[in-house]
Formats: C-alpha cells, structure tokens, sequence
C-alpha cells in the first residue's frame, strides 16, 4: 500500500515512520487566483515537519487544508487528495469536526478562550465526549498540562483565566489545548513569531517531546527554527513545493537551486 512507504533519513539516521498524511496532486484556489500548484508530500508519523519559504509561498494554505480550515473562506476551492491513515480528508462523508479534533492546530498569536485555564483543555473534551467523569475530566486537564510543561506553573490557578498568562504560556496553554482532544497530528502556524526567545525556546523544547506521541507540523518563518526542529523540511516558492527531504541534507545539500538561494539569504 502506498501510504506504507517508509522515508529514510541520512544514513546512520533513524528511518523515519510511515507517512501518516499523503497529500497528491493538491491545488488550492482562491475566486480565480491559484494559491497552490500541484503539492505531492508525505509527512511521516512521529517526527516534525518543517514548511519554510518566503511570504506569500503557501505553506500556510497548505497547511490550513490539512484539517479543512480553507472550507470557512467561501471563494476557497481544494482538488487533489489528502489522505490521513489511509483515509480521505475530503470525503464528503466525512465528519469535520471529528477531523479537527484528530488534526490539532495552534495558531500563530496565542488565543486562549476568554474562559478559566482549567476551561480552555476541558472544553474539547467535553464537547467530542472524551471523559465520562468529573475525575477523568480533571485528571486529563492536568495530563495535558502537564504534557505542555505548564502543570506546575499553573496548578493553583486552575480557574483564572488563561488570558491572564504570558505570550509563552498561553501558547503553551494553547498546545495543552489542542492535545486535549487525542489528535493524531498537531498542526502549528509559525507558534513561536509573537514570542520572546525564552518562550521560544521552551516551545521547541515541548515540540521534541510531543513527537514521540504525536506527528508535527510547523510552518516557520525562522530557518534556524527549522533547522533547529524538523526531521524533514519541505521548502515553498510561488505556490509551489519545491523540495521536500531530511532536514540536514535541505539546509546542507539543496537539489534545487531555488531552496539553494532561499537559505543562504539571496531572497526572502
């Protein structure tokens, strides 16, 4: 089956898992204009991919068709197949608010629910009908917390609201969110661009541990965060995905000379 092929990494690197996303063939239009041309990649299962390019490249849009969030802008129109686990994303049967809660997302400004720091992880669970008890609910509120690095910080300030926390820690309260509802996948939308490099840093540092239970996605604006990150890196231009490889072999040995130009700063 296709979506059982393994990507290896350099050698002497793990291999990396199966693909657990297979994207063929996606274009994504928006009225008239064409956003993306063509995009074929496979994200393996537990690692972090990064998407780099310019401005304007795609990488978001591509991004936002992995859990359907193009489908709340009217003039957006996605062709192509996208399959997570061998299944269809946009099967017209299939259910979308289940496949948000299996795609997680973390945008790129924290936004925390207006609501109690305890709130904003029950409120998925709650909603999808994950916990079948107060005590399981608490217990997986403090499970994610403590998974995003925020348990200890916060415990005594489970019902104050989570819009009274630093950038750092709503993003982090933001990550605890999106976990809270079981995803297979994270998405995350340059999470790091409206933090200092303190909380950047402990981000990334929870993005390394979150993918031995979860696979990654993240678009950034910063080469060294994806150098820094990333297992692969898939690089953007114009619409267009121009390479896709192991992180090391992209930022060391670009096949193309786009990506070649790209990371030694010739445009951005």
């Amino acid at each position: 089956m296709e979506h059982q092929v393994v990507h290896r990494e350099a050698i002497g690197a793990e291999p990396l898992q199966p693909a657990t996303i297979i994207a063929r063939n996606v274009n994504v239009f928006y009225g008239a204009k064409q956003a993306l041309f063509n995009v074929d990649v496979d994200v393996p299962r537990n690692a972090i991919t990064a998407f780099i390019g310019p401005s304007g490249c795609g990488k978001s849009t591509f991004l936002r068709c992995l859990n359907r969030m193009n489908d709340t802008i009217p003039i957006c129109k996605v062709t192509g197949k996208i399959m997570l686990d061998g299944q269809d994303i946009y099967d017209p049967d299939l259910d979308v608010v289940e496949l948000r809660a299996r795609v997680g997302m973390v945008f790129q400004k924290p936004n925390p629910f207006p609501k109690s720091i305890y709130e904003n992880i029950a409120y998925g669970p709650r909603i999808h009908g994950l916990t079948r008890t107060k005590k399981e609910l608490d217990e997986l509120v403090e499970q994610c917390l403590e998974k995003a690095g925020l348990l200890k910080e916060v415990h005594d300030r489970m019902h104050e609201p989570g819009t009274g926390l630093s950038g750092g820690q709503q993003q982090r309260l933001c990550i605890a969110r999106a976990i809270a509802t079981r995803p297979d996948v994270i998405l995350m939308d340059e999470p790091c661009s409206a933090l200092d490099p303190i909380a950047t840093a402990k981000v990334e540092e929870l993005m390394d541990e979150l993918k031995e239970n979860y696979t990654i996605i993240i678009v950034t604006h910063s080469m060294q965060q994806a150098a820094r990150v990333s297992q692969r890196t898939a690089f953007f231009h114009l619409g267009k995905l121009v390479e896709v490889g192991d992180t090391r072999q992209i930022f060391t040995n670009p096949r193309d000379k786009r990506t070649q130009d790209y990371i030694t700063g010739r445009f951005g």
